[in-house]
C-alpha cells in the first residue's frame, strides 16, 4: 500500500536528482549527473527547466507513492522524467500548460518505471522504455523542427552522437557528457564513445551523411554499449549489442514518429532474451560433460 504522506524522504534530494541525470546513461554518479546538467544548461538553456521539472516530478511521485527509498536516492525514478521533460520542452511551444504537462509526464514515467520493475524483472528491464512510450504520445501531437545542416567533422559527430542521448546536438554537450561518464566509469565511457563512432561509420556507409554528422546513428549505439560494458561483459557481447541497436534503427524509421531510444531498448531486450533462452542449453551441456 502506498503512503499518502511525504514520509521517509531521500536523505539528499540534490544527489537523487543528479543521480537521475546520470541514470540516463545507466550510471549512478552525481558528478556525472552534474556534467549532464551543465551540458543542457550551456548548450540548450531553454530545455534545462523541463529536464529539472520532469526529474523532480518523477522523484516526488515516487516518494508520495512510497517507492523504495534506495531506488529513489539512486535516481531510478528520475531519469525518464529528465528525458520526457527535455522532449516536451523541445517540441512544444511555450504555454501555461507546458509545466503541468511536464509534471504529469514525469510523474507518469515514475509510475510506469515502478510497475515495469515489479513485473519485468531482469529479462525486460525498463531502461528508457517509459520515456519512449510517453515521447511517442507527445510526438503524435507535435512535430519536431527539422535538423539544420552541420559541418562534416568526425570529432564533432562523435561528440554529437553522445549528446543526442539527451536530445542535444551541440558538440560541447557531448564533450561534457563524455567527461561525466569518464568520472563515473572510464571503461563504460570508452565503450560509449566507441559505440557512437561505430554508429557514425555505419551511417556514412549507408549514405546517411547528414544523419552521421548530426550523431543520429550514434546515441542508440552508445547507450547499447553503456548497457553491456558496465556489466563487465566480454567485448564481443558489447559489440553485438551495438550491432543490434544499429540494425533495428531503420525499422523504427517506419513509424510515423521518431524512434527515440527504442532501438537501444529493443536491442537490450533481445540480448537479455537470447541469454535467457541459452541458459537451459548451457545447463544441459554442462550435465552431459559432468
Amino acid at each position: 500500500m502506498y503512503t499518502k504522506n511525504f514520509v521517509n524522504p531521500c536523505p539528499d534530494w540534490a544527489t537523487a536528482l543528479l543521480n537521475g541525470f546520470s541514470q540516463v546513461l545507466l550510471l549512478r554518479n552525481p558528478l556525472c549527473g552534474l556534467c549532464c546538467l551543465l551540458a543542457i544548461l550551456l548548450t540548450a538553456p531553454g530545455l534545462v527547466g523541463g529536464a529539472l521539472l520532469g526529474a523532480l516530478a518523477g522523484l516526488l511521485t515516487a516518494q508520495a507513492r512510497g517507492y523504495d527509498r534506495a531506488d529513489r536516492q539512486a535516481g531510478l525514478y528520475c531519469y525518464n522524467g529528465v528525458l520526457i521533460g527535455i522532449l516536451i520542452s523541445a517540441v512544444l511551444p511555450w504555454s501555461v500548460i507546458l509545466p503541468p504537462l511536464i509534471i504529469a509526464a514525469g510523474g507518469l514515467s515514475s509510475i510506469i518505471t515502478h510497475q515495469w520493475r515489479k513485473r519485468g524483472g531482469k529479462l525486460l528491464i525498463a531502461y528508457t522504455a517509459p520515456f519512449v512510450l510517453l515521447g511517442w504520445a507527445v510526438l503524435l501531437i507535435a512535430t519536431p523542427s527539422p535538423s539544420g545542416f552541420v559541418e562534416a567533422d568526425p570529432l564533432y559527430a562523435l561528440a554529437r552522437g553522445v549528446g543526442q542521448i539527451f536530445l542535444l546536438d551541440q558538440p560541447l554537450a557531448g564533450l561534457l557528457i563524455i567527461i561525466g561518464m569518464f568520472i563515473a566509469n572510464p571503461y563504460a565511457a570508452m565503450w560509449a564513445v566507441i559505440g557512437s563512432a561505430i554508429g557514425g561509420g555505419v551511417a556514412l556507409f549507408a549514405d546517411q551523411a547528414q544523419a552521421a554528422w548530426l550523431g543520429l546513428y550514434g546515441f542508440n549505439a552508445a547507450l547499447a554499449a553503456l548497457a553491456f560494458s558496465r556489466q563487465g561483459e566480454k567485448p564481443w557481447v558489447t559489440l553485438l549489442a551495438i550491432a543490434l541497436a544499429l540494425l533495428l534503427q531503420p525499422l523504427f524509421k517506419l513509424l510515423p514518429v521518431p524512434g527515440l531510444t527504442a532501438p537501444f531498448v529493443a536491442a537490450c531486450w533481445l540480448m537479455h532474451l537470447g541469454n535467457h533462452l541459452a541458459q537451459p542449453r548451457q545447463r544441459d551441456a554442462s550435465r552431459l560433460h559432468s
